[in-house]
């Protein structure tokens, strides 16, 4: 199963996956019911999730149902437990909208959810996230989520959510770390080959590899930046409950 979940993730474009891979992962899901762990975002049990990851598959990992991942268990809670989100109505940007969270999100903030992307066909509105088609001070709230790793300029990207975010707004903006994490980002334009792209970066998409100074960059597009530790707080049977990631960091912005 790690293998074959390796091989469609690393061959076939992700805009197709998501078109054809929920019929076919529902009935996995069936067949997965248990009571070992739990996906929050539909209060759905299982025997254990699937494995998911493009070179080394994490075992564990990807709820059949939602498709929710380690790290969409881990925002959903947050959301609940630290913002306003799941409290109020909300004019709300989901930037690259993860499947996992769209009905939900919706349902919440009904036409005020408006989600945004360059190719994905599950997007409402076409966007490229250097030059995005909204005014100044729209939103309260905004997600984009491994993203930046992807983009020409990362900072212009910041800078357009920060613009089109309310005074006060706030937005998560998530990227993927690859261990061992360096000090500096490491980026280099002259890097186009697919093959030494994923040598490099982890992922021959990406144009990237993050570092530790990745809040810094955020400061540098205008926002304030919280490093919030919330996994840690969570007690170790939330977390084996719901398989998240054990160490990840929750990077909010604020405007």
């Amino acid at each position: 199963m790690k293998s074959l979940i390796s091989f469609v993730l690393r061959k076939f474009p992700r805009p197709l996956l998501q078109r054809v891979s929920t019929p076919v992962l529902k009935l996995i899901g069936l067949y997965l019911r248990g009571d070992t762990v739990t996906c929050p975002i539909i209060n759905r049990s299982y025997r254990r999730f699937l494995p998911y990851g493009r070179l080394k598959p994490r075992p564990n990992a990807l709820c059949p149902e939602s498709l929710s991942l380690e790290r969409h268990r881990l925002l959903w809670l947050y959301l609940q437990d630290r913002t306003n989100f799941f409290k109020e109505r909300l004019h709300f940007l989901h930037i690259a909208p993860e499947q996992c969270f769209m009905k939900k999100f919706e349902q919440q903030h009904g036409d005020g959810y408006i989600t945004g992307d360059l190719v994905s066909p599950l997007a409402r509105v076409k966007m490229d996230v250097h030059a995005i088609p909204f005014e100044d001070n729209t939103f309260d709230a905004a997600m984009c989520n491994h993203v930046m790793e992807h983009v020409d300029d990362d900072i212009q990207a910041m800078r357009e959510i920060r613009r089109v975010l309310k005074p006060g707004g706030w937005a998560i903006l998530q990227v993927p770390f690859y261990s061992p994490v360096p000090d500096d980002t490491l980026e280099d334009p002259t890097i186009t080959d697919p093959a030494e792209r994923e040598k490099v970066y982890g992922q021959n998409d990406h144009v990237r590899l993050y570092g530790k100074d990745y809040p810094d960059r955020l400061r540098k597009a205008g926002f304030t930046v919280t490093e919030d530790n919330y996994v840690l707080e969570l007690s170790p049977d939330a977390v084996k409950r719901f398989a998240l990631p054990p160490n990840e960091i929750i990077y909010f912005c604020r405007k």
